[in-house]
């Protein structure tokens, strides 16, 4: 549904000291090499939700997001390309609007519209988005991140494009709005060990809505896991050790990260390896779900500095 899309996205060996002394072998899916723009777990996550707007006569959709957030930029250039249009419910105030992400959006012809953070708790209730779609009836509801049984179909082909790519045992997702590892869980149909790292502070509650969104897509497996320990400090924190062990792996494996999802990963990653988590001979695929047009605010915000990491290209 969105054009030009590099599917199935690469899979490639990533070499590391620390694998190599674990015995471990360690391949990435580049999910983020699957479009410049709606890269990753975005693509699959909105490109049957768009399907389904259209399929039904919505002139638009809506979502919901933060100031720099990937998926609302990707929702902007993805409802452009297919000629409808998008509204961004943006948590935080409106000088948010001017930095590169929505500047981006607006381009591509979204609508913003900036909530109080007490407001956007409420992105859930029931009541609040019966108010919404009274508001615009016209436009197709979006969750947060994209996440619910449409994204989770699009996911889930990600593991038939595994299976015909490389043999491995686990595969390792961050975890934001969990749609991504609901996906894979969907997917895999129990052939592997899934195990998620969730990128937020206090993400216990994700266990539950993860379990939510397999039943809307009649699954009931059990083989997955969720860390909730990784996170960090919470979303969209991180401490100067952690920024320097990250660019430091992604300067040795010359694999681009951002410090918000799949950098913490990473660093999950390296620290289960040095656990003794994963036995000898095991293989693993780290999934990279995009988001590296973040890098960007990141470096707006002066959160990270610009020569440190691996850019993607303008867009």
């Amino acid at each position: 549904m969105i054009s030009s899309a590099n599917l199935p996205s690469p899979v490639q060996v990533i070499e590391h000291p620390l694998f190599t002394k674990h015995k471990l072998t360690v391949y990435v899916k580049r999910d983020d090499l699957i479009h410049p723009v709606v890269s990753g777990n975005k693509w699959r996550k909105l490109n049957y939700n768009l399907q389904h707007a259209k399929s039904l006569g919505y002139r638009g959709a809506l979502s919901f997001g933060g100031g720099y957030s990937n998926h609302l930029h990707a929702l902007a250039y993805a409802c452009q390309q297919q000629q409808i249009h998008a509204i961004g419910m943006v948590r935080g105030e409106q000088h948010y609007e001017t930095n590169a992400t929505l500047t981006q959006a607006k381009q591509w012809g979204m609508t913003l519209d900036f909530i109080d953070r007490k407001t956007y708790k409420l992105r859930h209730d029931e009541t609040y988005l019966a108010d919404l779609k009274s508001r615009y009836p016209d436009h197709f509801i979006i969750p947060e991140g994209g996440s619910n049984s449409l994204a989770l179909k699009g996911v889930s082909e990600l593991c038939d494009e595994l299976n015909s790519q490389v043999e491995f045992d686990t595969i390792i997702t961050p975890v934001g709005s969990a749609g991504t590892i609901s996906g894979i869980v969907a997917g895999d149909k129990q052939q592997h060990n899934i195990l998620g790292i969730a990128v937020l502070k206090q993400a216990e509650y994700l266990h539950e809505h993860i379990q939510s969104l397999l039943q809307s897509h009649h699954c009931n497996a059990q083989n997955w896991q969720l860390f909730t320990n990784f996170h960090g400090g919470g979303y969209a924190k991180f401490c100067a050790e952690d920024l320097s062990k990250m660019c430091e792996f992604s300067q040795l494996t010359q694999l681009p990260l951002e410090p918000i999802y799949s950098g913490k990963m990473i660093l999950a990653l390296l620290t289960l390896i040095e656990q003794g988590f994963f036995p000898a001979g095991h293989r693993i695929v780290i999934l990279h779900t995009g988001g590296l047009q973040g890098l960007h605010g990141l470096i707006e915000q002066k959160k990270i500095k610009a020569d440190e990491w691996l850019l993607p290209p303008a867009t």
